[in-house]
């Protein structure tokens, strides 16, 4: 039996109305099932909403009956309602550019569909977003917060990096904790929970960005499952770019919802502490030699021409979109090539600001906003043959969603290849 305070017994009741009490019935399922004994506040939530594919097998265009069945869980039509006052709330990624449809091979008519899915949940308190790298935002659990997100690599940055709690959720459990404002007390909201199992002593380059995306990818990987991984051994300490693409394909490859980053991280500011001065249950290597059968992974071999190239993923920062817009400054874009670089909506108004997206826009590419390739689906890359990609988690996943030749190599190459329309090896 779950422990309950008065106002989440006042809520189960209905006294909040009926979507917090849908929500909240769930919540506590949930937590009876995981065998926790209560639940945590939560205050910051990041949600999946938009008009995504997968809810079309709903067949309505009522949303609150589309809410209902397939993130509410009920057969019931219930109204949309308020969501929690005291968490903040706002959207991960969807099915389209904020702003744009036509570069994304996508229809008017969607993307009105998609503004109106947003629009209905942000009249109810959720803010848009479109940001898979929410922290960039403004959206900063703090240490010992309790948060809930849609986010793989979020998961692990606001674990590891900002010292928050939290669990790699599902969709559907995170709205629920979006709307009644609660989760299971479980898993990493739980102290005792987040000591490092496994160390990773690392001896491979760790200078640039795409360094620790292949190491993320490789360490992940080696992970056993359910185990906590701890960096240590001679690495250039990361900054938050580094972290972002790090946490990215270290999600890609494993089930890791905490790291510890010696020096890095506030749990782990010694190796001692983030293994709560226990023994490691296993000391594992990463060397070049493991880094390159991950690159060989990754990136095919040989050279070909690309029509499509995509950068950011995770969101880009506003430096690294302005290290882009700077290398493709005085550059232009082969004709039939697609250049997308993804931000979230407040790193592309600071671009519009910089002028940075006159720069890429004058160079034929598209500084583009809220989703990305793989959350997009097939239509945005149909008929390509050859596509390039600076992201990890991207040239991994997209393997399963095209038949095309994929590239995988650090900004620059990427954009030589969408200047030149070919991948040089």
């Amino acid at each position: 039996m779950v422990k309950l305070t008065t106002y989440e017994k006042e809520m189960l009741e209905g006294k909040m109305g009926e979507f917090k009490q849908i929500a909240l019935q769930n919540i506590v399922k949930y937590a009876e099932a995981l065998g926790a004994e209560e639940l945590c506040e939560v205050t910051k939530a990041t949600v999946y909403f938009g008009a995504h594919p997968y809810l079309e097998v709903v067949e309505s265009e009522n949303f609150d009956e589309i809410f209902s069945k397939m993130l509410l869980c009920t057969d019931k039509v219930v109204p949309l309602g308020e969501f929690a006052e005291r968490c903040m709330c706002q959207t991960c990624v969807a099915p389209c550019d904020q702003y744009e449809w036509e570069p994304l091979n996508l229809t008017k008519e969607f993307y009105d569909k998609n503004q109106r899915f947003l629009n209905l949940t942000k009249e109810k308190g959720v803010n848009i977003a479109g940001s898979c790298t929410p922290y960039f935002t403004g959206w900063l659990p703090l240490y010992g917060e309790h948060f809930v997100t849609t986010e793989s690599s979020n998961v692990l940055m606001c674990n590891a990096i900002l010292g928050a709690c939290g669990n790699s959720d599902g969709l559907e459990a995170a709205a629920w904790s979006a709307i009644c404002g609660r989760t299971p007390k479980w898993g990493n909201h739980i102290k005792e929970n987040r000591y490092g199992t496994h160390v990773f002593n690392i001896e491979c380059a760790t200078e640039t960005a795409l360094d620790w995306d292949v190491l993320g990818y490789t360490v992940g990987k080696k992970l056993p499952p359910h185990a906590i991984p701890v960096i240590s051994g001679n690495f250039k300490k990361p900054d938050i770019v580094r972290l972002k693409q790090f946490f990215a394909s270290l999600a890609t490859t494993s089930g890791a919802e905490m790291c510890h980053i010696v020096g890095s991280t506030p749990e782990a500011q010694t190796l001692e502490m983030a293994l709560n001065n226990k023994e490691p249950k296993e000391i594992i290597t990463i060397t070049q030699e493991d880094i390159e059968i991950s690159m060989k992974a990754l990136c095919d071999e040989g050279d070909k021409d690309v029509q499509f190239i995509t950068l950011g993923c995770p969101h880009y920062s506003l430096e690294e979109v302005r290290e882009a817009a700077l290398y493709l400054k005085d550059k232009k874009v082969k004709d039939g090539v697609l250049l997308m670089i993804w931000t979230d909506i407040s790193i592309k108004g600071m671009a519009d600001a910089n002028g940075y997206t006159d720069i890429i826009k004058a160079a034929g590419a598209h500084l583009l906003t809220s989703a990305c390739p793989l959350v997009i689906g097939k239509k945005c890359h149909e008929g390509v043959t050859g596509m390039a990609m600076d992201g990890a988690k991207q040239a991994h996943y997209m393997r399963s969603e095209t038949n095309a030749t994929i590239y995988y190599g650090d900004m620059y190459k990427c954009i030589d290849a969408a200047v030149s329309g070919k991948w040089e090896a």
